[in-house]
Order: C-alpha cells, then sequence, then structure tokens
C-alpha cells in the first residue's frame, strides 16, 4: 500500500479521499488555488502546496506543475477524484513517465472512451447494446441531415468529446435540424476545442441507469449493483438512488454482465462507471463510460457496505479486489442528492457568497454528508457551485425518503441562496415517491415544481421579531447587575414598554408592534395581536405563539436576521425603535428623549414642515439607534440639541406645533 498519495483535486470530492487515506494510514497532499488556501481540504490533508491563481486553468489544470508538486513531496500515487484531470490521458501518460502511479484506468481505457463516437464503436464490437445513431467520422451538414433521416425524429446530437450537457440539442423535426446542428457544433467548440458530434435516437421517457464497474490488475471485474440518476437538471444530476426503483434482478444481472464487458473491452482497471439509458419496454442501451469514480458513488457504498475509494488505492497499488461477484451483496436503500448554491426559481443560475451560517444534518448510519465547505467559507465564481451531497440510507425506499425530508428539513444554510427547498419539492412529490421516473422528470412536473411564492409567513416574522427582543436582553456593561440600564429591551418605569420593529423581507416592508409585559410579549401585526413567549439557546428559539409551541434555528450576520422553517428559509433585515407616549398620543407639541442616550442626528430644523411618522431625530442609546418620529403633520417650532450631545431620559428634544394646535 502506499505510504504517501497527492491528491490532486479540491472540495467535497478532496476531502472523501483523504479520509480515506488517513483511516488507511496513508499520508496526504493536498495542492490549492489562491481562492482555496484556507478550504477544508487543505486543513485535512498532512501538507498542501499552492498551485496559482483562482480560475482552474492557473491552478488544478497545471498538469506539470502537480507532477512536480508529488515529486517533491515524495508521493508515490497521485488521485484525480473527478473532474479537472481525471479524465486526462496526458496527465495519466505523464504520471506514467515520471514514475508516480495514477489511480486511475490505464491511459489506453482514457483514450478509448475519451470519444462517445469512438467508444460506442468499441462497444458495438463487445455486443453492448446501443442506442440507434450516427457516431463516424464525416461531419458535413449534409451528410448529418441524411443521417438524421435515418434514424429518424426525435433525435439527440451530442458532442462527441463533450459532457456536463454542452453540445447537446434534442431536435424534434427535420426543419429544426440545421440551426441546432449549427448550435451543438458552437458550443462543443467553445467548451472542448472539438465540434465533431454524433446522433442517436432520442427515448421521450427513458431512465438513466448507470452501473459501478471495478476491475483490478488480475483479471478479476465485478460490478456492483446499479443507480438510477433519472432526476436531472440541465443534463446534470440532481437526485441519485441505489438500487435503481422497481429493477428485477434479472435486469441487474444483465445490464452489470454488459457493463463488465464494456469494462473488458477496453482493459479496464480500476473504478469505472457504465451509463444506460433504460427505456419503459425494459430495453437498455449504452450512453458513455466515465473512466474515474462517480460523483453519486456514495449510494453504492450505502447499500453494499463497500468503501469505493479504498478500493481504488487498493487496485492502484496492485492488490486484488476485495470481492468476487458471487460476494457482492446489496442491502436496504440509499439517496443522493446534490446540495448546491444556486437559484432554481431563476433557471438555476450558480449562486456566490458567504456561507454565513451552516449547520448540517447529524450523522448516523442512516445520513452522511459529504462536504469540502465550513462556515464562513466563500462560494466562488470559479468553480463547481456544489455545497455538499447529502445521502441517506434506510431498510427501504419509502423509509429513505422520510429520512431525505427530515435531514433535507435539518440542513441550513445562509448567506447563499441555495436549492434545498427545491430538493425537498422533488423527493416529496408525489410521482417521485411513486418512482414514476424519467430524465424529464422536472420538466415533466415543472407547474407543480416551481409553484408560485406563498403569501408572507407571519409566523417567520413573529419569530424574526422574538429573536431581535431576545438578542435585545444580552447584558450591557454597567457595575450594578440588577440595573434596569443592564437590559436593552426598552424598560420603562412605570410604563410597558413598547416597541416598533420594521422588518423588510425581499421588496416586502412589514411593520410590528411590540409591548413588553412581566411575563409574555404581545405582538400586534396585521391587526391581529398574539401573546408570546420566548426565549434564546444558541441559534435555537423556543416560542410559544398563542397556543403553539415552536421551536426554530435562526441566525444573524450584520442587520439580516434568517428564520429556518422546516426547508425553507426567510430572511429579513431590519429597523427598530421605541415608542415613547408622546408618539402614541397625537395631542402633545414636543418629543421627549426615551432614556439616557447621545444625539447621533438632528433631521430637522426649526420652521421646517413634517409629515406624521418622519423621523427628526436619531439617538443612540446601549449601542442601538431610536428614531423619534413625528406623531402627526406639523411644524417645528424648536429643536434643542444637536448631533453628539448627550440627553437626559425625558429631556424636551423638539417642539412641535401641529394644525389642531
Amino acid at each position: 500500500m502506499f505510504r504517501k498519495i497527492l491528491i490532486a483535486n479540491r472540495g467535497e470530492i478532496a476531502c472523501r479521499i483523504i479520509e480515506t487515506a488517513h483511516k488507511l494510514g496513508i499520508r496526504c497532499v493536498a495542492v490549492y488555488s489562491e481562492a482555496d488556501a484556507n478550504a477544508r481540504h487543505v486543513n485535512m490533508a498532512d501538507e498542501a502546496f499552492l498551485l496559482g491563481p483562482a480560475p482552474s486553468k492557473d491552478s488544478y489544470l497545471k498538469a506539470d506543475k502537480i507532477l512536480q508538486i508529488a515529486k517533491a513531496a515524495g508521493a508515490e500515487a497521485i488521485h484525480p477524484g473527478y473532474g479537472f484531470l481525471s479524465e486526462n490521458a496526458d496527465f495519466a501518460k505523464a504520471c506514467d513517465a515520471a514514475g508516480v502511479v495514477f489511480i486511475g484506468p490505464p491511459v489506453g481505457a482514457i483514450e478509448a472512451m475519451g470519444s462517445k463516437s469512438a467508444a460506442k464503436d468499441i462497444m458495438a464490437k463487445a455486443g453492448v447494446p446501443l442506442v440507434p445513431g450516427y457516431h463516424g467520422d464525416e461531419q458535413a451538414p449534409d451528410f448529418l441531415a441524411k443521417e438524421a433521416e435515418k434514424i429518424g425524429y426525435p433525435l439527440l446530437l451530442k458532442a462527441a468529446y463533450g459532457g456536463g450537457g454542452k453540445g447537446m440539442r434534442v431536435v424534434w423535426q427535420q426543419s429544426e435540424f440545421a440551426d441546432a446542428l449549427a448550435g451543438a457544433k458552437r458550443e462543443a467548440m467553445a467548451g472542448f476545442g472539438n465540434d465533431k458530434m454524433l446522433m442517436e435516437r432520442y427515448l421521450t421517457k427513458p431512465r438513466h441507469v448507470e452501473i459501478q464497474v471495478f476491475a483490478d490488475n488480475h483479471g478479476h471485474a465485478v460490478y456492483l449493483a446499479e443507480r438510477d440518476c433519472s432526476i436531472q437538471r440541465r443534463h446534470q444530476k440532481v437526485i441519485e438512488e441505489a438500487p435503481a426503483p422497481g429493477f428485477t434482478e434479472a435486469q441487474r444481472q444483465s445490464m452489470g454482465e454488459a457493463a463488465v464487458k464494456a469494462a473488458q473491452a477496453i482493459d479496464y482497471r480500476g473504478a469505472g462507471t457504465v451509463e444506460f439509458l433504460f427505456d419503459e419496454d425494459g430495453s437498455f442501451y449504452f450512453m458513455e463510460m466515465n473512466t474515474r469514480l462517480q460523483v453519486e458513488h456514495p449510494v453504492t457504498e450505502m447499500i453494499t457496505g463497500q468503501d469505493l475509494v479504498k478500493w481504488q488505492l487498493l487496485v492502484a497499488s496492485g492488490q486484488p479486489l476485495p470481492l468476487a461477484q458471487h460476494e457482492v451483496s446489496l442491502h436496504g436503500h440509499a439517496i443522493e442528492v446534490r446540495v448546491y448554491a444556486e437559484d432554481p426559481d431563476n433557471d438555476f443560475l450558480p449562486a456566490t457568497g458567504k456561507l454565513t451560517y451552516l449547520r448540517q444534518p447529524e450523522a448516523s448510519r442512516y445520513v452522511r454528508v459529504d462536504s469540502g465547505v465550513v462556515e464562513n467559507d466563500e462560494i466562488s465564481p470559479y468553480y463547481d457551485p456544489m455545497i455538499a451531497k447529502l445521502i441517506v440510507w434506510d431498510e427501504d425506499r419509502d423509509r429513505a425518503i422520510s429520512r431525505m425530508l427530515r435531514a433535507l428539513d435539518d440542513y441550513r444554510i445562509a448567506g447563499v441562496t441555495t436549492n434545498l427547498s427545491f430538493l425537498t419539492s422533488l423527493v416529496e412529490h408525489p410521482a417521485f415517491v411513486a418512482a414514476e421516473l424519467d430524465t424529464n422528470f422536472i420538466e415533466h412536473h415543472q407547474e407543480s415544481l416551481f409553484a408560485p411564492a406563498t403569501k408572507e409567513n407571519n409566523q417567520a416574522l413573529v419569530l424574526a421579531a422574538l429573536y431581535i427582543l431576545e438578542t435585545q436582553k444580552q447584558p450591557q456593561s454597567c457595575s450594578d447587575a440588577f440595573s434596569p440600564w443592564q437590559f436593552s429591551h426598552g424598560w420603562r418605569l412605570n410604563e410597558q414598554p413598547m416597541q416598533l420593529l420594521n422588518l423588510q423581507h425581499q421588496e416586502h416592508s412589514h411593520q410590528l408592534q411590540l409591548q413588553q409585559l412581566q411575563d409574555a410579549v404581545l405582538v400586534q401585526l396585521d391587526g391581529q395581536q398574539l401573546r408570546c413567549q420566548a426565549r434564546l439557546q444558541g441559534d435555537e428559539l423556543i416560542a410559544t405563539l398563542g397556543e403553539h409551541k415552536t421551536r426554530v434555528r435562526i441566525s444573524q450576520y450584520q442587520d439580516t436576521i434568517s428564520v429556518f422553517i422546516r426547508h425553507h428559509r426567510y430572511d429579513f433585515s431590519y429597523q427598530t425603535e421605541l415608542l415613547t407616549e408622546t408618539e402614541l398620543s397625537d395631542d402633545s407639541g414636543s418629543l421627549t428623549a426615551p432614556m439616557n442616550g447621545t444625539i447621533v442626528a438632528v433631521l430637522v430644523e426649526a420652521g421646517q414642515q413634517v409629515k406624521a411618522g418622519q423621523t427628526l431625530v436619531v439617538m443612540e442609546a446601549m449601542k442601538m439607534e431610536y428614531s423619534i418620529k413625528a406623531p402627526a403633520d406639523a411644524t417645528v417650532k424648536a429643536v434643542f440639541y444637536q448631533a453628539g450631545e448627550l440627553v437626559q431620559d425625558g429631556a424636551e428634544l423638539v417642539e412641535l406645533e401641529t394644525e389642531d394646535a
């Protein structure tokens, strides 16, 4: 076994590899870009080396520099993870030439599967079923149009050297072909430097089912069951599960044996994934082979009880596979979702920003989180915006779905827009629960998955208000622990303290009136009054709203408060001020200071006309700012203080003359 390896990757997959390597006593070398200097994978590794600036081309794709670091650090092998250099045949060759083991398949296997069209030819010769289509070298548009007619519509145009949905078009009829071909070629050239296309019959309701295969250097090859990856957006996977719902043992064996044939046809070594389209009639067709570990490998690990990264390290170090085919057993059901920083309501636009609050579900035998980030990390624009993979396991699919829904409720993130709520909508959708799956699932259920935004959540508003009151009770600097000046919740001699609170949610503003009683708070919102109690325990608010008791997590970053209710997050910004008795009545001609404090700003002058609710003076007391507002339309007769001056409780600040007076 290796003593030291280098991980040529970042994020959750780098962390995942380090965890297994450390269990095996292997020291790990990390590499990082300037953007990842404090990343989790860097801190987990035994040592780490800077590659260069943030862009991938200047860091994680610098094959020569990565090899230099590996040699200098004494690493015997390089694990490429997935993405970046994981399927780069030139990098694998360079590793071989430098005497560093590439923890992946042989160069010939990578090259054979690097071209989708060449891969199809190899699979056809090996007897692996193929979707009817064209995979040849002739690329003249007129010729391709004729081949398209032979295949029949609808058909799928795919970049021969592509991936991730780029250079891919569905063509429904002949009149669309020319424009679709031109667009797909442009996208393929921009993304992969090669615009060669292949064409296939487009199956209207296929499932995406893939087989995990493994082969060693001793002539052994096995398949480790299947994964259903049908739930996709923009041809990229969102939910994966194993085993595939509704699959029979005969179907598993038939597809598994075809996948092993595919691996043996290219003299494969290590971990690979053979992807198939599974049609409604039970037939299946080879789609492509990924010559690396897949993002969704954890669901296979959960149902087989095997560590696939450990298998990779064993095979790469020359050892045989841990299990023969007849020893592979399956138990239970596993589901994985990919937690992304993205906006599902805005065409899944990637989001960037700081993870100001991050609480993951508690790990157990049922719940696993593979993540490369910690709280306060930045989701940058340079890399894939995946925050983590959330994986659950249970005895059957229904229980696994319940586990996933609870885990999604327990996943709380603030600071960036995420797809957590959308993932919940997917997992609890009746069609998903019924395993009515196909690769167009999201498009088919667009209306129910992207339902119009619900009205404002009054419960979240009240909880945010109670949280603010509780945080204001934090003790201030004062020698007398029993002094009312120890608290900033609006205590007033011989009065019930009253506060106005303005909460802003998206483009909507809400005003709440809060009256502090001896053992409760009266909250007025939209003409309704609710008696509440609350206490703050860390980031958990334990509240009673009328007759309803609830516990919610709440986070605050600067002036933004995030309330988490199930899988929803409600973000509020706020302003607060104390109401004096003069503000609560319209017949006073003066406004007085509600407490001892400092004048921050005077916004009016004598003779000025003011409107009801207009802020006249801003003062600061106990680290909080309070706005003194006009109780009615009036004329300012006199202003008695200037900015920077200290005032006593009850001091007259402004004299007003109302129209009634």
